[in-house]
């Protein structure tokens, strides 16, 4: 674990109105500026990545950073290879160096990694969208439970739960979109597929769940390439819809907070 970092070495400076000062620091070993999450990748995929899905920048109207893990492929990170946690935390840790306020990631399954990564690390980690269940749950009725869309069930541990911060996995009903015929171009690699009938299979496994699970009181989409889907999803079964996009934005707000300025 890296020992404390002191404020004096962390950036959170902030150059417009109600900025007094005209001196202005940088950290030592920070050239890029002006972002301020680090979006960690898998390396060898090879499929369309749409506006929406975590790793296109057009998804984002702030900028985010995004640096591959070698070697990080979807077979290894489904199972959350233990081999793997060393090059993670390497490439989070560069983040850090390089002034990322936040780290998060383009695939749920690095949540594997989340509670190993977060004490490596000074600055806050949140590398799957499952970190939002708890927050969720709260939200719900005690009876209500979470459906969750993944891209592989298998990969939907009671290990990948703890480590999200998750002690009860039971609040969450998870339907597994891995081996529909054309979803399944994501995992496979098949590098393209028809994207309305991917949108089609989705909505409506989405619809099933929620049919077939009437307690459910919102939707969250575990997988990077699902938010495209969200706003689909959400009118056809007219719940809130979670995602890395609703994550991701959350993590960069609250570490790029601006004075408010109006009208008192």
């Amino acid at each position: 674990m890296n020992s404390k970092v002191s404020t004096n070495e962390r950036e959170y400076g902030y150059l417009g109105k109600g900025n007094e000062s005209t001196i202005i620091h940088m950290k030592k070993g920070q050239y890029i500026a002006g972002y301020s999450v680090g979006i960690l990748f898998l390396d060898e995929c090879w499929y369309p990545v749409l506006p929406g899905n975590v790793a296109n920048l057009g998804t984002y109207d702030f900028p985010v950073r995004l640096k591959v893990v070698p070697n990080c492929t979807q077979d290894r990170i489904h199972v959350g290879d233990p081999t793997l946690l060393d090059d993670i935390i390497k490439a989070a840790k560069e983040f850090e160096a390089e002034g990322a306020r936040a780290i998060c990631a383009a695939c749920g399954f690095f949540g594997n990694f989340q509670d190993k990564v977060a004490a490596a690390v000074d600055i806050p980690v949140y590398l799957s969208s499952v970190v939002q269940v708890p927050w969720i749950k709260t939200g719900l009725k005690p009876s209500q439970k979470i459906g969750m869309l993944t891209a592989d069930a298998h990969g939907i541990t009671p290990e990948l739960f703890k480590s999200c911060g998750i002690d009860d996995p039971s609040i969450c009903v998870v339907r597994d979109l891995g081996r529909l015929p054309e979803f399944s171009a994501i995992i496979e690699s098949r590098g393209s597929f028809d994207n309305e009938k991917v949108r089609k299979e989705v909505v409506d496994a989405a619809v099933k769940m929620v049919n077939e699970n009437p307690d459910i009181g919102a939707i969250l989409l575990e997988c990077s390439d699902l938010p495209p889907y969200a706003a689909d999803i959400q009118r056809a079964v007219k719940l809130p819809v979670f995602d890395f996009i609703t994550m991701i934005k959350w993590a960069h707000f609250a570490t790029s907070q601006k004075p408010y300025h109006g009208f008192i």
